[in-house]
């Protein structure tokens, strides 16, 4: 009988923080086994020759909303082949009651299991939720979120309340689907915080204390709403420019502050600050990481705010909260990650089809709708900017895959550590390819990065030693399985 189930020779594997190296990788029973050099390929049931290729484990990305503008039982198909496509072999989405969605409110006792339910046993890659209170029931179901099903972070939109998702302010009670009687608003925010540090204090959690964590997206809505009538009203700036405008980076940063001093107050003491898209936006986060030294704040930042700009996105397609921003911003953020001071990397990955996305008339981007896909090109958009940068490929495989791991409770996933799930990714580095969406795997038939040219390409994924993307193509059946967390970390 073989030792191992897999043997995968011929690689240079890419270990968190180490640069690659050669070394051999023996998987059984869907976990690591062993990863050391010249391993006996006759003891293995299945040897695959990498090729030289660098091995990548498998990529943790941490930010997606499958299901927002599609059924979720479609979206846990196509956009988890997108994920594998582009070596992610765990996506996490975030997931709230409301418009989009599941398209419905009332308890997560209710919504969350179906939303499980829609996307067990369709999804190409392993997949979890984040969950957003949105009402007041929601603060007292936060125990059962964490021990009964399994989801130990949760979500604050800090524009919701007052500002319209795509860009102009509006009531947002019917969006939200909230009763009469209630508001989402700083106070609900402090409330949620209140009611996390309960949990993380609360002994019969002390288990999973450490896995609790709350995100924002931190963005200022009576900022967006001023901002907003003053680009549309003076009609000099259009597209993606008048967009970013509308919604100005020191909006970011003053919902930032906001959001730390609640923390401060509440003594939540795990936030993580969203999609950091400018400078402005990383000097707040940075600032508040110096006043409140006691919170454990996270930075993270998406590969669409780190590949393009207001001028270089395939037009009003790169609309998304917040703005893709000017080259500086995006230079500014560049230069924080490779200071060390963004802890992970994502992708915000949002399929909007083309008949959903664009409104009337179609080139009005206030009208169009927030959002796009991109986990595809997370990998291999890090690794050819990246290294042009001189960022190493050890801190690439920090940010991707055992950062986020690490902060959100995957404790078997983003390493390729013995009793680690056997998730890795296969990329050639010397492979030249343009983006076009037509080649996506995704059901959304553009993409802001069309045109753009990569030099690195995921040809392989495995998800717990499975194949599940090879030579280029998506292979079946759906392996995807929802996680519970915080899984349990393996037996040293």
């Amino acid at each position: 009988m073989p030792t191992y189930d897999l043997l995968v020779k011929n690689a240079r594997v890419v270990r968190p923080g180490s640069e690659p190296e050669r070394l051999d990788l023996a998987v059984s029973d869907g976990r690591v086994h062993a990863l050391a050099p010249d391993l006996a390929p006759e003891d293995a049931g299945e040897v695959l020759d990498a090729g030289g290729k660098l091995l990548f484990p498998g990529v943790v990305d941490v930010h997606q909303h499958w299901g927002i503008y599609g059924p979720l039982a479609e979206d846990a198909v196509t956009e988890s082949a997108a994920c594998a496509q582009g070596g992610v072999t765990t996506g996490i989405t975030y997931i709230r009651t409301g418009q989009y969605y599941m398209n419905r409110s009332g308890p997560y006792a209710d919504v969350l299991p179906d939303a499980i339910s829609a996307a067990e046993g369709r999804a190409h890659v392993d997949f979890a939720f984040h969950v957003a209170p949105i009402l007041r029931q929601h603060l007292d179901e936060i125990p059962a979120i964490v021990a009964d099903l399994g989801v130990p972070s949760f979500k604050i939109f800090m524009f919701y309340g007052k500002h319209g998702l795509h860009g102009r302010s509006s009531s947002q009670d019917q969006f939200l689907m909230l009763p009469p009687d209630e508001s989402y608003d700083y106070a609900h925010f402090e409330f949620v915080m209140r009611a996390l540090q309960k949990v993380r204090e609360d002994a019969a959690f002390a288990d999973v204390a450490e896995d609790v964590s709350l995100s924002l997206h931190c963005e200022t809505a009576e900022i967006m709403a001023a901002y907003t009538k003053m680009v549309e009203e003076e009609g000099t700036l259009q597209g993606l420019e008048a967009y970013h405008a509308s919604r100005p980076p020191h909006s970011e940063g003053l919902a930032i502050t906001i959001a730390a001093y609640l923390a401060h107050e509440t003594g939540m003491p795990k936030i993580n600050l969203l999609h950091l898209s400018s400078a402005k936006a990383v000097e707040a986060a940075l600032l508040m990481a110096q006043t409140f030294p006691h919170i454990d704040f996270r930075r993270e930042v998406t590969i669409g705010h780190l590949l393009a700009d207001i001028h270089t996105a395939s037009g009003i397609g790169g609309k998304v909260n917040p703005p893709l921003r000017p080259r500086e911003d995006v230079e500014a953020l560049w230069a924080h990650l490779l200071a060390g001071e963004l802890d992970w990397v994502v992708s915000d990955h949002a399929c909007c089809r083309d008949e959903v996305k664009f409104g009337e008339p179609r080139d009005d981007v206030f009208v169009a709708k927030s959002g796009f896909g991109g986990t595809e090109y997370l990998l291999p958009g890090l690794v050819t900017e990246g290294r042009r940068r001189g960022l190493p490929f050890g801190r690439i495989a920090e940010l991707v895959a055992k950062a986020p791991a690490e902060r959100f409770g995957l404790h078997t996933k983003g390493d390729l550590t013995p009793g680690f799930d056997a998730d890795f990714c296969l990329v050639d580095p010397d492979a030249t390819w343009t983006v076009r969406a037509a080649d996506s795997e995704s059901a959304q038939e553009y993409t802001p990065f069309e045109g753009f040219e990569m030099t690195a390409r995921v040809t392989d994924t495995y998800l717990r030693g499975a194949a599940v993307f090879r030579d280029g193509k998506v292979v079946g059946p759906a392996r995807g399985s929802f996680l519970r967390r915080p899984t349990r970390r393996p037996e040293a």
